[in-house]
């Protein structure tokens, strides 16, 4: 018999993860949360849902978190009425938010004194791929776990890494989205220069694609430069704030330089303070002209 997997965080990226999961035919249950994608394809398929974190962990083998961020995640571990205080001995906690990897690490600790195991997966891609089954998980924990949950997260993960120890994961999402949102912040600003420059959208897109400005992130961005199509980065700026706040975070602890962090982490809260109130900015706001 399939394992009762219990999931806390429906949001964009959990909602598609949960349909993989009952879709592949595991008994799901949700906690109920006023930040969840409606639940009613989820209810109708078979999931159940919970109002407490402890409730729905004591019915639990597996507990899968997709949050925010940190004070999240330990927040619905170790607060009142949250999972350790309902989790069963012997269960595993799968950690896909991403998180600063010393709360990680403190966190995996919490759960392995109280009998149970941990794994931090956090993801990369989008939303569309999230529901396609088609996510990439980096994996920080123990190989052999990794080879127990892997027939689960192979329902929602077309590339599962191994990156290293419990923390390996996190930090690795956080080096790539240190990566992926510098290059957009980057390609951005050139972007804008460019417009005011007078220099097409098309051929400084193509001009770029060609040489050592392609890739990813320039692909990302193309509908936007080209046609103010947003629909290819539909990420928002207050996230991509948190995610580079957890590496300067990160590199601090590490001691390493952090100076072009420090630059994309400014250039994306002085975007985001621009933004009209109410308003969720998205990256290719970055281009607002200023």
């Amino acid at each position: 018999m399939k394992k009762n997997i219990g999931m806390i965080g429906i949001g964009m990226m959990g909602h598609g993860i949960a349909s993989n999961i009952v879709k592949h035919g595991y008994p799901l249950a949700v906690l109920e949360h006023p930040g969840n994608q409606p639940l009613d394809a989820l209810k109708a398929a078979g999931a159940r849902s919970f109002t407490g974190a402890a409730d729905l962990a004591a019915q639990s083998d597996i507990v899968i978190l997709v949050l925010t961020g940190s004070p999240q995640v330990e927040a619905v571990l170790t607060g009142e009425g949250g999972v350790l205080q309902g989790l069963r001995q012997g269960s595993i906690v799968i950690d896909c938010s991403t998180a600063i990897p010393a709360s990680t690490l403190r966190m995996a600790q919490a759960v392995q004194a109280a009998g149970s195991r941990f794994l931090d997966t956090p993801m990369t891609r989008t939303p569309k791929e999230a529901a396609e089954g088609r996510l990439n998980l980096l994996v920080g924990g123990d190989a052999a776990l990794l080879e127990e949950c892997r027939p689960l997260l192979s329902c929602f993960a077309e590339n599962i890494m191994h990156a290293g120890p419990v923390g390996a994961g996190h930090g690795m999402k956080l080096l790539h989205n240190f990566v992926s949102l510098g290059t957009v912040a980057l390609i951005a600003e050139a972007a804008a220069c460019a417009s005011q420059h007078g220099v097409a959208p098309e051929m400084f897109v193509e001009i770029l694609a060609k040489g050592g400005g392609g890739g990813v992130a320039l692909e990302r961005l193309r509908p936007y430069l080209t046609a103010k199509d947003t629909s290819s980065l539909r990420f928002s700026i207050a996230n991509a704030s948190k995610d580079l706040g957890y590496y300067n975070t990160m590199a601090g602890d590490a001691g390493a330089h952090r100076d072009i962090a420090a630059a994309v982490l400014q250039t994306l809260q002085y975007a985001q303070s621009l933004a009209p109130e109410g308003l969720i900015p998205e990256l290719p706001d970055l281009l607002a002209p200023r």
